[in-house]
């Protein structure tokens, strides 16, 4: 039977409970990047996962192209729903699992993923509560390698075509609206619709020279929803103060430079119980080559 998750947050004592539990799957998410602002390039770190080494048992998620479109005009475009399938069951996830997931940064990467399989209808995901980086740092076990053979999951009948029988490992669900595209962005902006814009970058991120934000928005970056100490996220009375100048609103939009950090305040929204939630898909990165310099001031 697959460990029950109670939170969207699992701490390295509840994942050191249960490493080695029926359809627990464990997930490293971890991206490198390189540069700054426009010049930002994003690297797989499956030769960190690999030679530097992961919780055990854990199996590397490709974000920059198993869990993307790797085609769109923006990096990081989230998959449709035949590619994440394929993503999910090539590492061994199915309807039945529970689902882990970590980076070896302050969490961007495995929020993007939660946030990408909840929005797929799967509920049955946390992320690990400082990550890797906490995982190491706390003594706990560490394997170097890749794993020594492919996951191997059970199979579910799906459908039945003339005398062949398809099978799957894993079927996504209806797509939630938890993203928001450049136009309810501008919705936002404008009034039409309203939504408090939360920008999660830190200014760093961007450079010394970049184009601006979007207009009205209100920095809420995750460095300030991280412990320095611990790399775990603050919490709830911290996390409550950080958002306190947004949390009455109807509903909140996140964003960043392309749709990662965003997701760590996403995070933290829900683990506060604010119900309409949205990330800015493609962020900055969308909102740069679609929007006149005049718009953006």
């Amino acid at each position: 039977m697959a460990p029950v998750l109670t939170s969207p947050l699992v701490s390295t004592q509840w994942l050191a409970d249960h490493l080695g539990a029926d359809e627990l799957v464990v997930l490293d998410a971890s991206v490198h990047t390189a540069g700054t602002g426009l010049e930002t390039t994003w690297q797989t770190a499956r030769d960190s996962y690999e030679q530097r080494g992961h919780v055990p048992g854990a199996r590397y998620a490709d974000l920059v192209e198993a869990f993307s479109t790797p085609d769109a005009e923006v990096p990081f475009t989230r998959p449709g729903a035949e590619r994440f399938e394929s993503a999910a069951g090539d590492l061994g996830v199915t309807n039945t699992s529970t689902v882990v997931v970590y980076d070896d940064s302050v969490g961007e990467w495995s929020a993007r993923l939660w946030w990408i399989f909840r929005s797929f209808g799967f509920d049955s995901v946390a992320v690990l509560d400082g990550g890797f980086t906490k995982w190491r740092d706390e003594g706990r076990p560490v394997r170097v390698g890749a794993l020594r053979s492919a996951p191997k999951p059970a199979s579910t009948p799906a459908s039945h075509v003339g005398d062949a029988t398809a099978t799957t490992t894993f079927l996504a669900g209806e797509e939630r609206p938890l993203w928001a595209d450049h136009e309810r962005v501008l919705r936002a902006v404008s009034g039409e619709q309203p939504a408090s814009l939360v920008f999660a970058a830190p200014e760093s991120a961007l450079g010394a020279e970049h184009p601006p934000i979007v207009p009205g928005s209100t920095p809420i970056t995750v460095d300030t929803l991280v412990d320095p100490a611990t790399n775990a996220y603050l919490r709830r009375p911290a996390l409550e103060q950080a958002f306190a100048s947004v949390l009455d609103a109807d509903e909140i939009v996140t964003y960043c430079g392309v749709g990662s950090a965003a997701c760590v305040d996403a995070l933290a929204l829900t683990v506060l119980g604010h119900e309409k939630v949205r990330v800015y898909d493609g962020s900055l990165l969308d909102w740069w080559r679609r929007e006149p310099e005049a718009l953006a001031s």
